[in-house]
Parts: C-alpha cells; structure tokens; sequence
C-alpha cells in the first residue's frame, strides 16, 4: 500500500510520518516535492539552496520515486505531502496508485504555529485552499478521501490511529504510538529548523488547549481558511 498524507504546515505532519515510521512495515518519504516547489515558484523559504540541494527538482523524477519500487524493500510507503507544493507544474497523474487522507487542523493553531516561524504568512503558504482542491479534485475523480483532524489525533491516539488503520484496510500497530527522540532517518534536510519539538517527542503531543485568539492579519487569515477547513471537517473519521 501507498498511503498520500495531505496537509498543510504545523499540521501534526510530521508526528504522523514518525508514527508510520515507527511500524517496521512501512517506509516513509518527507516532503518529496519541496524542491521541485521552491524552484518553479522561486519562494525564499528557510534554508531554501539546502533543500533544492537535496532532492530531485524535476517533478517526473519524483514521480518515478513514488510510485517505483518501495525503499527498503518494505511492504508499504508512506509519502508525507504538503497540499501548498501541489502548484500546476506538478501532475496529478500518479494520483491513481496511492490512498489518499487529509490531515487537518483548526487554522488559527496552524497560523500561531506557522507565524512563529515565517513571516507574514499568507493562504497560500499555509495549504487550505490547496487542501479543498485537491480534495474536490480526486472527488471527482471517483476516489474516497480519508480526513482525520490532528486535534482528535492528539486527543485520543490509539482510538483515531486504529480508525485510520481501519479504513485503509490495514493492521493497527501499537509501534504507532512511539518513536525514539532526535528524528528520523528520512527528516527532510529542513528538519533542524521546523522539527525542534518533534524532535523532542518520543510520541503524540496531549490534548491541545483553547484556540488561539488572533487579531489583525493573523486574524484575517484565519477568516480566509476556516471555510476551507470546514469543508473537510464534514468529512473526518
């Protein structure tokens, strides 16, 4: 099984890949398209030459790697995917041979989280509207999109993870529910300056507490993406 995780930034992304990573069945990928990304849009993101440095900039080759034999010759791959690389240089015609789940979260958590880290965020930085696309994009094609929300994940992990695992078809594994500190083999070169909490986390963060109350353009943003939010929302395990 191939298994496309969809989010945006500051999603509980990266907990979930180390989640799958965990399993001995299953090899993970991080971000694959980041570089083909920055380098057709020409976005100055946080050690931006490191990451175009580090993975393939042509699309196809990615392509290739995703849907080609399995790395390390597991049964499964997870690919974690950011819904914000998805921009019109990148096809969708590999999109048939994986499974599919978004991965949401309440966007005035993602903005408080994202804004810490880069300035002046805008929609399409943090991945929602990108998100409702793609999710109304394979819709139409006839597939049957998994959504699970980070905050039920974190409320009761074993409970959504044995959902996900359900619906997809596959075993849960307790290993789900842990990993060793300091990261993971397939960290994306960007981890040192995204990952510092992860990194720290042996498994699933508690519950989160109320949502942050932001004003002025955070604020604003926030407005702008819970529509989109709410639109996968209605459709989450």
């Amino acid at each position: 099984m191939r298994i496309a995780m969809w989010s945006g930034p500051r999603n509980l992304s990266t907990a979930m890949m180390y989640s799958f990573g965990a399993r001995r069945d299953f090899a993970v990928v991080d971000e694959p398209f980041y570089a083909a990304y920055l380098t057709r849009t020409g976005l100055e993101h946080p050690m931006r030459d490191a990451i175009i440095a580090s993975q393939p900039t042509d699309p196809a080759e990615v392509v290739t790697m995703l849907t080609g034999p399995v790395p390390d010759n597991k049964p499964h791959f997870y690919q974690k995917h950011m819904t914000q690389h998805m921009i019109d240089a990148i096809p969708r015609d590999w999109m048939d041979q994986v499974r599919h789940v978004f991965l949401i979260r309440h966007p005035a958590r993602v903005i408080a989280s994202f804004g810490a880290k880069y300035d002046n965020p805008t929609l399409s930085d943090i991945g929602f509207s990108q998100q409702t696309d793609l999710f109304e994009w394979l819709t139409a094609q006839g597939d049957a999109p998994v959504v699970i929300d980070s905050a039920d994940i974190r409320r009761a992990p074993e409970e959504m993870l044995t959902q996900l695992c359900g619906v997809l078809d596959l075993d849960f594994d307790p290993a789900m529910l842990n990993w060793a500190a300091g990261g993971h083999p397939s960290d994306g070169v960007w981890a040192s300056h995204w990952y510092g909490s992860v990194h720290a986390s042996t498994g699933f963060a508690p519950a989160e507490g109320e949502l942050p109350d932001l004003k002025g353009a955070s604020g604003a943003l926030v407005e702008a993406a819970l529509p989109h939010y709410r639109r996968l929302e209605a459709h989450k395990l």
